[in-house]
């Protein structure tokens, strides 16, 4: 696949963000010429994901030869991988290894249980072994019987594998075996689906690169499919420009890279929206921002800090599908606007994690389902007017009907309550539940969320607003101008970016500067080849390099940072990493431990090419109008058991330093804002609104 071609007969004006998402497909189009913005939204196509995208993509303008770049966030890969809906692929590992895959840590589903099951991605019998070794230092020890690898190969082929994973004992530290493997099978393997695990994560500890190379493996064919599908469809519609996607740490990559290792694409939504809320945040003032992502299938939560996203090593995706590879660190769970609210057999209210999706939706939908939804929820209580859902014209009009009798038939009646009391508790489950999330990446890992501004997005984030601050005692919360459509938005202000790692496991005393720094050299190499051929233009190309660290006898390390200034001047040594590898455990323990061997695992190194960024004043609100014109009407509201008058406002005609006071419902294209009695909402300078509440 290649879409890196220029259209010397089109002014390539656009630049759009498209985020897939479990029930609507969102795209923010910048237009490059002028500045100006504006924002898509299309219900998803479950299963043929492409067809939403083109759907959205038909409405950019006249034509897609007017588009410059897309840039894609993706749940395509976390989807197959949670619904466990991958391709078949098969294994070649060294023999008396087949069973890493299985055995994992040890760790069972359920911690204190005596059961549990556990499938893995790979079959047993598509593991098939080979004879070879390389030992740890990476001395061969028994060389590559190739006649095995070819009978293997054959094997899995009439099997019916369509991708394969090789993945041999200890290539991290000697990639030889693993890559005569690959030059032996290319010519008998029938398509490109070829991962190796030294090239996916050349990094001690085998059950992680065994878990992620296979995971990629069988990701490989689907999102494949999906690219080159994508890919001709556009070019039919006269798209010659540049198809990047995101990855699940932040940055993007080209279609080809993406092809190749899918596995770095897992968490690409999300990843995508903690991007944009990060730079929106800074630019607005704030650099410490808990965020959360509410969709119509689940809502995300992460934590920014000193206006940096936190990247986790590695994240599990279902019990034992774990990946070895730097993600944002998210939190999911299920509670979307498509949530459905159900009674268990200990007659206890529950919301999610089952979601309606786009297809059927929410009963208020009125295309066939039944079951009642937080979504649902809000229209009862009137935060969600039937006749303009989305705030105007995304959906056709609800059926308060038939969301009323969902819920009265579902909630209300066996819990003997009223419809009324019933949304409500339905909405105060999936506050709770969001609270929780919120405090599981603030409280639990050391961070007072009233230090932090709280930043909701997605369609139906800016609906709980009020509630989720009074849950967890936020001081204020920002709303982007187009909160609907935020990952969107993440899509086309992420930089794109490529990382790597290489094992070193030597002790520091034996530590030989020059050799590791032509071995970054080598990475850095690497990294701009890949970032030369995407074809982008970058303002300017930034570099990190960091040591994982720690002392002998220990099981985890340390992420030690080093400046490129240490490398430039050819200053890297022993010491250098000693006084900065104390200086971090000091600070992250409160101590050193004199006297032990410290140790060097893993050195990884990030080049990031970063991307031209647009002024987001130009998204702010133009001239100067009274707050009372803006006004589009009332709605009676029920808050607290008690029916209200909210004022409603055009969200996106309001002035900059224009102060509403709640009771109010701000109504826009991409999601709606319902700001409780007590509250009160500031228009900034870039069209946020900031949500605070009233000092009585």
């Amino acid at each position: 696949m290649n879409t890196n071609h220029q259209n010397p007969n089109s002014k390539l004006k656009y630049v759009v963000g498209v985020d897939v998402g479990g029930t609507f497909t969102d795209l923010f189009i910048l237009n490059e010429l002028d500045g100006t913005a504006k924002v898509i939204k299309v219900p998803s196509t479950r299963g043929e994901e492409s067809l939403g995208f083109m759907n959205a993509i038909s409405q950019v303008d006249h034509h897609a030869a007017d588009i410059k770049t897309i840039v894609h966030g993706t749940t395509v890969a976390t989807n197959a991988l949670l619904e466990r809906k991958v391709a078949k692929a098969g294994m070649l590992t060294t023999r008396g290894f087949k069973d890493v895959l299985e055995m994992r840590r040890r760790d069972r589903p359920q911690t204190w249980g005596l059961r549990g099951t556990f499938e893995p991605i790979i079959p047993r019998t598509l593991r098939l072994e080979v004879s070879e070794r390389i030992l740890s230092d990476g001395t061969v020890h028994t060389p590559l019987d190739e006649s095995e690898v070819v009978d293997g190969v054959k094997k899995l082929i009439a099997m019916g594998c369509e991708s394969i994973c090789i993945f041999y004992i200890n290539a991290y530290a000697n990639p030889v075996h693993e890559i005569q493997t690959l030059k032996i099978i290319k010519d008998i393997w029938p398509n490109g689906h070829i991962t190796i695990a030294s090239e996916v994560l050349p990094e001690i500890r085998e059950f992680e690169r065994c878990s992620t190379a296979a995971l990629n493996a069988s990701l490989q064919p689907v999102v494949g499919n999906y690219l080159e599908k994508l890919t001709t469809q556009l070019q039919i519609q006269g798209f010659l420009g540049e198809l990047l996607i995101v990855q699940s740490n932040g940055g993007v990559m080209s279609g080809d890279a993406a092809i190749e290792t899918p596995i770095k694409t897992a968490l690409s939504g999300p990843a995508a929206g903690v991007i944009a809320c990060a730079s929106i945040a800074k630019v607005a003032g704030f650099t410490k921002v808990i965020t959360g992502d509410m969709g119509g299938t689940s809502f995300d939560v992460s934590l920014i800090d000193h206006g940096t996203a936190s990247l986790a090593p590695q994240t599990e995706i279902d019990f034992g599908l774990v990946i070895r590879s730097p993600m944002i660190q998210i939190e999911t769970i299920g509670a979307g606007g498509g949530s459905i609210a159900s009674v268990d057999a200990s007659m206890m209210l529950q919301v999610g994690p089952q979601s309606a999706g786009s297809k059927p939706g929410p009963a208020c939908y009125g295309l066939g389902g039944i079951y009642p939804t937080v979504t649902d929820a809000n229209v009862v209580l009137g935060r969600i007017a039937c006749n303009r859902p989305l705030g105007g014209g995304m959906l056709k009009p609800l059926h308060l009907d038939l969301a009323i009798e969902a819920i009265d038939r579902y909630i209300a009646k066996p819990l003997n309550l009223s419809v009324i009391e019933a949304a409500q508790a339905i909405l105060s489950v999936a506050n709770s539940k969001m609270a929780g999330a919120i405090r599981l990446v603030s409280i639990e890992k050391g961070y007072d969320p009233r230090e932090f501004v709280y930043m909701p997005f997605g369609g139906g984030g800016s609906l709980h607003v009020c509630a989720i601050m009074r849950e967890v005692d936020a001081k204020m919360s920002l709303i982007p101008r187009f909160p609907g459509v935020t990952s969107a938005l993440g899509c086309v202000i992420a930089d794109m970016r490529y990382d790597m790692v290489q094992t070193l496991n030597i002790q520091l005393d034996q530590f030989d500067a020059q050799w590791v720094i032509e071995l970054i050299e080598e990475m850095q190499k690497r990294c701009a080849e890949k970032l030369k051929a995407s074809g982008v233009a970058f303002s300017v190309i930034d570099e990190a390099l960091i040591f994982d660290m720690l002392y002998a006898g220990q099981t985890h390390t340390l992420s030690v940072p080093i400046s490129f200034e240490v490398i430039n001047q050819q200053a890297l040594s022993e010491e250098a990493l000693t006084k900065a590898f104390q200086a971090s455990y000091q600070s992250s323990f409160g101590r050193t431990l004199e006297g032990l061997t410290i140790k060097v695992l893993n050195v990884r190194y990030t080049q990031i090419g970063v991307r031209p960024k647009f002024d987001m004043k130009k998204l702010a609100p133009v001239g100067t109008y009274p707050v009372d014109s803006q006004q589009i009407g009332t709605q009676e509201v029920y808050h607290l058991n008690e029916k209200i008058v909210a004022t409603r406002y055009a969200r996106l005609n309001l002035s900059i330093n224009t102060v509403v006071k709640g009771p109010a419902i701000f109504e826009q294209p991409d999601t709606t804002v319902w700001l409780e009695p007590g509250f009160q909402a500031l228009v900034d300078e870039f069209g946020n609104l900031l949500i605070s509440q009233i000092n009585v």
